[in-house]
Formats: C-alpha cells, sequence, structure tokens
C-alpha cells in the first residue's frame, strides 16, 4: 500500500527555512511562474521516477515536469536532468524533498550499471536493505539497482536476477525476495551440513544456497553438502555462498597457495603492477579471486561441476572489475556496495533559471539556461 501524502504543514516542517520564508514573501508580493533545472555534479544515470512521482502526487496538474532524459539514460556531470515549471509559491517548499529522492538513487543507478557491465555474464543479488537509513532509502536504492540494471542488461549483460526483501522485490520483477540463510541459522543448526537439511526440510521445493565459511572450511563443508544432496547438485539448484571474512583465507589457501592457482588459471592476471587493495583482492584473505577458482577446482575435482558459487563481501564496482580481469568463476554476486560510498556525490541541486519566461540565474550556473534559452 502505497504511504499517504504529506500534508502542506509536513512538507513545509521537513523543507528548509529558507524555502518556507521565501513561499510567505512570495505569496505576499505576487507570486510568478518560474522554472527550476535539477542537476548533479557528477556523471549519473537517470533515475528521477520516485521523485518526480512525489512531485506530481503533491503539486498534481500545477507543474510541467520535462525530464530531458529517459530512466536509465546516461547523464553528464552538471547537465540538467529535468525542468520543472510552476507557481515559485507552490513549488520553494518542494525543493528539499525532491533533491532528497533524486541524487542518491541517480548515483546508485550509475554503480549498478557499472558492477553489471564490469561482470556481464554474471548475476547480481540486491543484499542492501541492512545498510539503508530506513525503508525509504532501502525503497529508492532498490529503485536505483533495478534501473541500471536495465540499463546494462541493454548492453547484454545479465544484470540483476532480484534482491533481499518481498518489499522492494517488485522492481525487479518478482513477488518475493531471493536468500537461503544467514550466518546465524548456521550457528543455531551447529553444522554447516545441519542447516542445509533444515533448510531443505522446511523449503523442500526451492534451490538451495548455502554459507559456508561459518566453521573456516568452505571446501570441506561445501563437498560434505554436495554429497547429501547429489541429485540438487547435478541439477545445478546447490549453489554456495564465500562470504570469508577479510581475517583469514578461504580454506587450503595462503598467499603462496593463492598465487599457485591463479597461476594455474589467470596467470597473466598477476603479471601487472598492482596496487595493495587489488592485490587483496587477487590473493589475499577474504573473497578473492584466487579463493573464487580454488573454490571452484575443489568442486569439480569432487565431480560437482553443476553447483554453482555465489560471491559477497565487499563486491564494490571496482572489485567487480578486477573479478572480471581474473575471470573468477562467479555465476552470482551478492552486493550492497552499489550503494554511493561517498554521499557529498549524491548531493542533486536546483537552480531557477527562468523568471516569468524571463531567462535568469545566478553567476556561474548560465550553463543551466541553455535549452530554456532556445
Amino acid at each position: 500500500m502505497d504511504a499517504p501524502l504529506p500534508s502542506e504543514a509536513e512538507i513545509a516542517g521537513r523543507t528548509d527555512a529558507y524555502f518556507r520564508r521565501t513561499r510567505a514573501i512570495v505569496e505576499r508580493y505576487g507570486d510568478v511562474t518560474v522554472t527550476y533545472a535539477v542537476f548533479l555534479r557528477r556523471p549519473v544515470l537517470m533515475a528521477a521516477g520516485p521523485a518526480l512521482d512525489w512531485l506530481r502526487a503533491v503539486r498534481g496538474g500545477t507543474v510541467t515536469i520535462e525530464p530531458l532524459y529517459a530512466e536509465g539514460d546516461e547523464v553528464g556531470a552538471g547537465e540538467p536532468l529535468l525542468y520543472v515549471t510552476g507557481s515559485f509559491a507552490s513549488l520553494a517548499e518542494t525543493e528539499t524533498i525532491l533533491l532528497q529522492k533524486l541524487g542518491a538513487p541517480c548515483v546508485a543507478a550509475w554503480n549498478a550499471r557499472a558492477m553489471c557491465l564490469a561482470l556481464p555474464r554474471t548475476g547480481f543479488l540486491a543484499m542492501d536493505a541492512r545498510h539503508c537509513a530506513g525503508a525509504e532509502m532501502a525503497e529508492l536504492m532498490a529503485y536505483a539497482a533495478a534501473v541500471g540494471s536495465r540499463a546494462a542488461q541493454a548492453m547484454g549483460a545479465k544484470g540483476f536476477i532480484g534482491n533481499a526483501t518481498d518489499a522492494t522485490a517488485h522492481h525487479f520483477g518478482r513477488s518475493e525476495g531471493l536468500g537461503t540463510m544467514p550466518h546465524a541459522l548456521i550457528g543455531y543448526a551447529g553444522s554447516t551440513l545441519r542447516a542445509a537439511e533444515m533448510f531443505a526440510e522446511t523449503f523442500p521445493d526451492e534451490p538451495l544456497t548455502v554459507l559456508v565459511d561459518y566453521f573456516g572450511a568452505e571446501i570441506t563443508d561445501a563437498l560434505a553438502v554436495c554429497r547429501r544432496f547429489p541429485a540438487m547438485a547435478a541439477e545445478g539448484r546447490l549453489a554456495f555462498r564465500l562470504d570469508t571474512h577479510g581475517g583469514r583465507y578461504l580454506e587450503t589457501l595462503d598467499p603462496a597457495a593463492s598465487y599457485a592457482v591463479l597461476e594455474r588459471h589467470v596467470p597473466e592476471a598477476i603479471r601487472r603492477y598492482r596496487a595493495e587493495e587489488e592485490l587483496r583482492w587477487l590473493v589475499g584473505t577474504g573473497v578473492s579471486a584466487a579463493a573464487v577458482w580454488r573454490f571452484r577446482e575443489a568442486l569439480d575435482e569432487a565431480g560437482f561441476t553443476a553447483a554453482r558459487i555465489i560471491g559477497s563481501s565487499g563486491f564494490s564496482v571496482a572489485k567487480c572489475r578486477l573479478m572480471a580481469e581474473a575471470r573468477a568463476p562467479l555465476d552470482l554476486v551478492g552486493t550492497g556496495s552499489y550503494l554511493p560510498e561517498a554521499w557529498s556525490e549524491t548531493y542533486a541541486t536546483a537552480d531557477i533559471v527562468a523568471y516569468g519566461g524571463v531567462p535568469r540565474v545566478k553567476v556561474g550556473r548560465e550553463f543551466l539556461l541553455r535549452r530554456v534559452a532556445t
């Protein structure tokens, strides 16, 4: 069910005070039709849907909204995303909330597309909900991931196959969130195998994804689960999520063994200079490219070639690009790291660029007049 529309008092209470005072002054001295240009200072993808839906809902037919791009289109730094024209008195108090709903989704959509394009044959699962500041942000970020995903899919990538919560699954064409078990269930069960059995007994018709890092025995526990559910493994309905934390290596690995596994599969990946962070993603602790390759080796050597691998833990745009360079055999990536890392990059700005149809903007923002003046 959609949230009820805010009252005028609620809108005023959540806007910057100078906008509220501006409305009072304009109503006293005479209203005027104005045009706002809305932009960000960095390249983004257009993901303005929720913001514009809100503005239409609270201002209805009293405003004219001119989006300059379709959802998912790339927008250059400083380029206006849209123009909004209407009563100055009516629009003054909407700017704060409109920008809150606009900037972060546009940056998150850009990041989501970049991740999908970095690993075009790998699916993605949006697992950002726990990192969001409440339900509204979670809704905006799921929408952004879906926009970025569709943009990447149009370029041939597999993209996001879903997300983790029921409430926002509709953005991905689903009725429910995806996921099987957290670490807490394995702790409750007492063993990785028993947790897998409990899940299978409770949800017998569903595919099974098993976390395997709880006891630090990723390979041993995964093979035990495969042997317990050989049919599911053979059918590709059994997957393992690697979530090894950065404090240790995947079972059987150390620095030397990590280099050796990449030497066997992608020697070119370790032949050039690497920054410290890149080197950690290649051969370090946690879910490295070497860890993914070693895990794939172990499954294949045991005959479970159809069992799938899901990577999680810090899969940012940069880590996805590194994994692509190392050709890490990932079937799916669970991530919330498309969320904007530098929040200052999400700041959207709205400037009035015309008063009563006459172009006028503060010095330095003349570039916003281009579409209005032509």
